[in-house]
């Protein structure tokens, strides 16, 4: 496969799955575009390697599979995939540390595991070490000097914070729950309540304790100074109060009500955002 074609899919890959990070990476340099929507194109296939898996051994199969898949598109030796095609030119061109993506890669592997988060710290962390290591690598994509650290780690956790707060109803749905344990106690509220959508204004005392938390890493995120060329690569983090707001707002339902944002408020707000200078 061309590296022209292969960079092609992986951004149709991400306009279909990760619109907002689609949006965000055309604020990037046209050049450094395509370095973006092959990391995202890998990120994709790492989130999902769990989703439809039913023994976690498949799915660490699937994620150890990407482990050697990144290792081989740094020695220049890329698997026949688009996005590990990608992953090798952006590897040429940038350098990004290949322990960014072990990070990302092992966090990934509690979605295999049915134990979920035992407090709040522990689901930070977990934020940190997907959407905040994505951040970091595209930062310096974009940006191999870029000390984007601090901002960085608030810019993704609260980003990432809020996915998992709209993704409660799927991961329900395949009975995995990401909430922490300590908070759902504090509510007298089991994950078995949750997986049969039981405890609705228990549940939505729990969303508004991570909300706050992912709101208070954003404003945190906005008082940084910014990466100037490595902005795109935290753009997505502007939207975490426009999904934190529908979530937290009176009469929704957590079960039942959509989580999404219009496009074009969604666009509007990354345009404000990189013209500002602010996530």
């Amino acid at each position: 496969m061309r590296i022209e074609t292969a960079l092609a899919e992986c951004q149709e890959t991400v306009r279909r799955f990760d619109p907002d990070r689609y949006f965000a990476a055309l604020f990037a340099p046209d050049e450094q575009r395509p370095l973006l929507f092959a990391l995202y194109a890998f990120n994709h296939e790492i989130a999902r390697a769990a989703d439809p898996v039913r023994t976690p051994m498949l799915g660490e199969i699937r994620l150890q599979w990407w482990r050697e898949a990144v290792e081989a598109a740094r020695d220049n030796h890329p698997r026949a995939h688009p996005a590990s095609l990608g992953l090798a030119e952006l590897f040429a061109r940038a350098g990004p540390p290949l322990e960014l993506f072990e990070t990302l890669i092992d966090a990934r592997a509690f979605d295999l595991d049915a134990e979920g988060f035992a407090d709040l710290a522990a689901l930070e962390d977990y934020a940190a070490a997907t959407s905040g290591s994505l951040m970091r690598i595209a930062a310096h994509a974009l940006d191999v000097d870029a000390d984007a650290d601090d901002i960085v780690r608030s810019a993704g956790i609260a980003y990432g914070l809020a996915g998992i707060l709209r993704a409660v109803p799927h991961d329900a749905a395949r009975r995995k729950l990401f909430l922490p344990r300590d908070l759902l106690a504090a509510e007298d509220l089991s994950t078995e309540d949750i997986y049969a959508g039981r405890g609705t204004e228990k549940l939505k005392r729990v969303l508004a304790r991570v909300a706050a938390c992912a709101l208070g890493h954003h404003a945190a995120a906005r008082k940084l100074a910014r990466p100037r060329q490595a902005f795109a690569a935290l753009l997505p983090a502007a939207l975490a109060p426009l999904y934190l707001k529908r979530l937290t707002r009176p009469g929704f339902d957590p079960y039942r009500d959509v989580s999404d944002v219009a496009q074009f408020r969604r666009q509007w707000t990354l345009l404000r955002a990189s013209l500002r200078g602010r996530v």
